[in-house]
C-alpha cells in the first residue's frame, strides 16, 4: 500500500484519495459510508468536482483509508506530520460526567424535597460560567456530575407544574453537558446527552426548551457530518416556535434567532452561499427586533453574535476578504462570552490562512489562546489552524508557532 513517499507530488487531493482507496481494495460506497456520506459525494471529491473543505470529513477519510498523516491526503510538504487522531480528545472531567450520565439507578429516588427554582438558578449560573471562564471545560465539567444527578432526581420526584419546570431544567443541564463535552465525549455519550435534552423538553411540552434542545441536537448532527439532518432539525424547530414570536418573551425570539444562525453556518460549510446568507439575514432581522443589549443566556444570541457569525459564514464560504473586512468592523469586547470571543479570533486566523498570511494568523491565534486556552485546545478548527502554523510558519515565526502548538496540544514530535 502506498504511503506519502509513494504518491507523486503533483497529484491533487482527490487523486490521492482515489489512489489510496484503490490501493487498499476499497470501494467508493464503503469509504463514503465510513464517512457518513454517499458514493456520489466521494466521486465528486475524487474527480475534483467538489472541494473537500471539512476538517472533520478529512479526518474521517484518513481513518477510513488507514492513513496516519493528513499530509498523505492533502499533499502538504513538511518535515513534520499532522497525526490523525485515533479517538476523541481527552479531558480529566470526562470520567465523572460519563458516570453521571450513563450510570443511573433504576430504584426509586430517596431524596428530600427539591427546590426547582434553585435548581434552575444553579443551571443558569453554570451556563454563565461556561461563557465567562477562560477554562470553561474544566470549571463547568467539575460542576456537571452533581447538577445532572440533581436534575434527574427533580424530574423523577416532582409532579405537576414543578415537574414541568424540572424537565426544562434537566433539558438545560443536558444541553450544557453537550457543550462542555463537545469533541471530548465518546460518540455514544454525545448522542445520549443530545437525545435526553430533547426528550426532557418534549415531556415538559415547552416550545422554547424544545427549540433550544433542537439547536443542541443540530450541533451534534453537523459535527458528525450529517448536515442535511442538522438543517432539518433546526428548521423544524424554527417552524415550531415561529407562530409564538409576536407575543413571545425575548428569550423565545433569542432561540429562534440562534436556530437561524445555526442553519447559516451549516449551509456555509456545505458551500451553499445563497442559503447561508439567507439564514444569516433571518437571524439579523431577529436581532434587530430585540433590545440592543439583549443576549440569550445559553446560545448568546444577540447583536454581537449575529455579527460574529457573519465572519464565520464568510470564512466557511472561503470568502476570506469579506470575512476579514467584517472582522475589522467588530468590537470583540461587546461579546459577553469569552468562548465566543476566542472563537472569533480563530475564524479570523482561518481567513488569514486562506489568504496565505501565516504571520497574521499566528498573531490572532495567540490572541484567541490568551482569551480562552481551553476553547482553542478543544475546538477542531482551532487545532487545525495551530497545526498548519506549526508545519508551515515562516522561518522567523517557527519558534512561536511551535510554542502555540505545544500549548494547544498539537503534537510537535
Amino acid at each position: 500500500m502506498p504511503d506519502s513517499t509513494d504518491i507523486p507530488a503533483d497529484l491533487s487531493t482527490g487523486e490521492r484519495i482515489r489512489l489510496l482507496r484503490e490501493s487498499r481494495g476499497l470501494t467508493r460506497p464503503v469509504v463514503a459510508g465510513l464517512c457518513g456520506r454517499g458514493p456520489d459525494w466521494l466521486k465528486k471529491i475524487e474527480t475534483g468536482e467538489r472541494e473537500l473543505r471539512s476538517h472533520a470529513l478529512l479526518l474521517r477519510l484518513a481513518a477510513a483509508l488507514q492513513v496516519s498523516d493528513l499530509a498523505t491526503i492533502t499533499g502538504g510538504q513538511s518535515e513534520t506530520t499532522q497525526p490523525v487522531p485515533l479517538g476523541r480528545l481527552n479531558h480529566p472531567t470526562m470520567p465523572a460526567i460519563w458516570a453521571a450520565v450513563m450510570t443511573q439507578s433504576l430504584a426509586p429516588a430517596d431524596a428530600g424535597p427539591v427546590d426547582v427554582a434553585a435548581l434552575q438558578g444553579r443551571t443558569d449560573q453554570t451556563w454563565r460560567l461556561w461563557h465567562t471562564s477562560g477554562h470553561n471545560r474544566t470549571e463547568v465539567g467539575a460542576l456537571l456530575p452533581d447538577l445532572i444527578r440533581d436534575a434527574e432526581t427533580a424530574a423523577r420526584t416532582l409532579d405537576g407544574a414543578d415537574r414541568r419546570a424540572a424537565l426544562v431544567a434537566l433539558s438545560d443541564v443536558y444541553r450544557l453537558t453537550g457543550q462542555a463535552t463537545a469533541y471530548v465525549a465518546p460518540a455514544e455519550l454525545a448522542w445520549v446527552v443530545a437525545d435526553r435534552a430533547l426528550a426532557a423538553a418534549r415531556q415538559a411540552d415547552d416550545p422554547a426548551a424544545i427549540a433550544a434542545a433542537a439547536w443542541n441536537m443540530g450541533n451534534i448532527l453537523r459535527e458528525t457530518t450529517y448536515p442535511e439532518e442538522a438543517l432539518r432539525v433546526v428548521t423544524e424547530a424554527a417552524d415550531l416556535i415561529r407562530p409564538h414570536l409576536a407575543s413571545a418573551p425575548d428569550n423565545w425570539r433569542g432561540i429562534y434567532g440562534a436556530l437561524q444562525l445555526h442553519a447559516a453556518v451549516t449551509a456555509a460549510r456545505e458551500g451553499r452561499d445563497g442559503d447561508a446568507w439567507r439564514y444569516w439575514d433571518a437571524g439579523d432581522q431577529v436581532a434587530k427586533s430585540l433590545p440592543a443589549a439583549y443576549v440569550h443566556p445559553s446560545t448568546v444570541f444577540g447583536r454581537a453574535n449575529v455579527d460574529f457569525h457573519a465572519v464565520s459564514v464568510a470564512t466557511d464560504l472561503r470568502s476570506s476578504r469579506k470575512a476579514l473586512a467584517l472582522a475589522d468592523d467588530l468590537d470583540p469586547d461587546v461579546m459577553p462570552s469569552t468562548e465566543r470571543r476566542s472563537r472569533l479570533w480563530v475564524e479570523v486566523a482561518r481567513g488569514h490562512l486562506q489568504r496565505g498570511d501565516r504571520t497574521a494568523a499566528l498573531h490572532v491565534m495567540r490572541m484567541a489562546h490568551d482569551i480562552s486556552a481551553e476553547t482553542v485546545a478543544y475546538t477542531p478548527s482551532a487545532r487545525t489552524v495551530a497545526a498548519d502554523l506549526w508545519r508551515k510558519a515562516p522561518r522567523a515565526m517557527r519558534g512561536e508557532a511551535s510554542q502555540l502548538a505545544e500549548r494547544v496540544g498539537v503534537m510537535t514530535a
